[in-house]
């Protein structure tokens, strides 16, 4: 996730960062801002200048290893090339893998327990070196040692021998499971199949190493890049960056990232309001800047509506992610499915999306799995209740469920004010719950006391908000991690709330995970979907809408739906 700042051990995002740190069902940009992209209005987008990057959050431990992004990231992909990355276009096809480093997205063997990748010929770093599938293996194998944590988990989960490595300072071996015949040809060996092994190449983990200019630590004030662009300076761990040309980068062995500009200043820790202020006056340097982490919000979209030239600076974009309602079915009332039910019926979506920033935030959600095609997202209402709830449906299965009279319960939700999991949204709950006899009390609990309880596995509530956004662009993370029985954690975070441990859907999420037709195992995750949503494990609110400005020679604005956000490899500032 990202725009969620949180790392979630199967998602995220992005935070994903993951578009997290960055990014969304997507649309593109707004009207105006695609005819710019495609130079209609303002020409062609040529070389040259030097885009601002205005953030709040830095751009911290910038060492591919302990990176969580999803299709190479963001800023990390202007330094950091991967196997493969996500394909560079708006909307619905930006949620495609297509090849980078490789030739190809991947072959697999016959089970999809074995994946084999080539590297195009003439690659190089940016000292002139090539890059050879050496660089690769030793780049993942770093990702294992501790003191590198912070990247995605899957390689560790799915590699044979990755439970147990630690990385190569502490085993020269390196990982068996991991093949480089020929500095051209690496070969990975899974313990089971995972036809989305060409999703999970997109991050970082992924980029090539050379092992003479690994300095642990202290790679992420220097790392080496494989990309457009080469870390010139790295101060205050992210919060200042500047970017410059990596002379050895080819276009010709690139065909995903433009960089049209000559230099990427990224500069973070400013406030959320004076960056928007910035791109809206967008006078001197900040005219060719972007941010990749700050939304507009709603008292700013209103102002904006009014000035058309301003509104057309506004890129919109979707990324993978659900905010919903979780139920933990071990506590009472809550073991009672007719409760369950009762509550997805009494639900209003409209005062809902209203509370969290209006019809140009936030969409509603009656499904699990995000508005997308890539996801598997499948048209469906278990319990439908209309735009603003049925508390007489609601009431009937009350009294069905042995409360003819109602009952109370409590909500647990995050004082945090950011309009998902916070007090505006679990007020919102509250008043359409009333309609229907139930008295709720809320239970506000700060970010970090709220994400121990909603991820306990004891001890935590029967009833709270939450949210879940996917790593890459398929049914798998957003599914796996919330309902395969074995995915449950005792002794850690633990994100399947309701406890399920299903053994008709483990063996789908097995099935399903054999293919490597993505749009073959969309279909089946959306049927999975469907199957679990009928059973009112949760409650899904609303899918967040990001919008975000850019400065006024800011051109070619792409944002796909796999991180619905502005792709900074993509824009130029002449």
């Amino acid at each position: 996730m990202r725009q969620p700042s949180v790392k979630y051990r199967r998602v995220a995002a992005a935070a994903i960062t993951l578009a997290v740190a960055a990014g969304a069902a997507a649309c593109g940009p707004d009207d105006n801002a695609a005819k710019k992209a495609d130079g209609a209005s303002d020409g062609k987008p040529q070389k040259g200048g030097t885009l601002s990057v205005l953030n709040t959050e830095p751009q911290s431990t910038f060492d591919p290893a302990r990176l969580y992004t999803s299709g190479g990231g963001n800023v990390p992909s202007l330094v950091f090339r991967t196997l493969t990355t996500r394909n560079r276009a708006n909307g619905a096809e930006g949620t495609k893998v297509v090849p980078d480093l490789a030739t190809d997205t991947g072959r697999p063997n016959k089970d999809a327990t074995e994946w084999t990748y080539t590297l195009k010929d003439g690659l190089k770093f940016e000292d002139g070196t090539p890059i050879t599938t050496a660089d690769i293996k030793y780049g993942i194998e770093r990702s294992f040692a501790a003191e590198l944590s912070g990247g995605a988990p899957y390689l560790r989960d799915w590699l044979v021998g990755g439970a147990d490595y630690e990385g190569p300072y502490k085993d020269k071996k390196g990982l068996a499971s991991i093949e480089t015949p020929d500095a051209k040809t690496i070969v990975f060996k899974l313990n089971k199949p995972e036809g989305d092994f060409p999703f999970v190449a997109t991050q970082t983990q992924f980029a090539p190493v050379p092992k003479a200019k690994d300095t642990g630590a202290k790679y992420a004030e220097h790392p080496v890049s494989s990309g457009p662009y080469k870390v010139v300076s790295n101060e205050g761990d992210g919060q200042h960056m500047v970017l410059e040309r990596n002379p050895h980068w080819s276009e010709k062995l690139d065909d995903q990232r433009h960089a049209y500009p000559d230099k990427i200043d990224v500069k973070a820790g400013l406030d959320a309001a004076v960056i928007n202020q910035r791109l809206s006056t967008s006078s001197g340097a900040d005219a060719a800047a972007v941010t990749t982490d700050t939304n507009l919000g709603p008292a700013e979209l209103a102002e904006i509506s009014g000035d058309k030239a301003l509104a057309a600076r506004v890129g919109t974009g979707h990324f993978g992610y659900t905010n919903y309602l979780a139920f933990n079915p071990k506590i009472k009332p809550f073991d009672n499915a007719k409760v369950r039910e009762a509550i997805s019926y009494a639900i209003n979506r409209t005062s809902v999306i209203n509370a969290a920033g209006g019809s140009a935030l936030a969409e509603p959600a009656t499904t699990f799995l995000p508005e997308q095609k890539a996801f598997g997202y499948t048209p469906y209402d278990a319990f439908p209740a209309g735009k603003t709830g049925n508390p007489a449906k609601a009431k009937e299965l009350l009294k069905e469920a042995g409360y003819p009279k109602g009952l109370t319960i409590s909500l647990t939700h995050s004082t945090v004010q950011n309009r998902e999991t916070s007090p505006e949204v679990a007020t919102a709950v509250q008043e359409a719950l009333k309609q229907a006899g139930i008295t709720v009390k809320l239970v506000g609990l700060d970010q970090n006391a709220f994400n121990q309880a909603r991820w306990a596995y004891k001890g935590g509530p029967g009833f709270f908000l939450s949210r879940w956004g996917a790593d890459w662009p398929s049914g798998g993370p957003f599914l796996a991690p919330i309902f395969d029985g074995r995915q449950i954690v005792k002794d850690g975070a633990n994100f399947n709330h309701a406890q399920l441990n299903d053994p008709a859907v483990n063996k789908e999420i097995d099935e399903i995970n054999k293919l490597t037709d993505p749009a073959a195992a969309a279909e089946r995750w959306g049927a999975l979907d469907k199957k679990i949503g009928e059973k009112a494990l949760d409650v899904p609110l609303f899918h967040p809408v990001y919008k975000r400005l850019y400065g006024k020679d800011v051109k070619n604005i792409v944002i796909s739906d796999w991180t619905g956000v502005l792709d900074i490899s993509q824009v130029s500032v002449k």
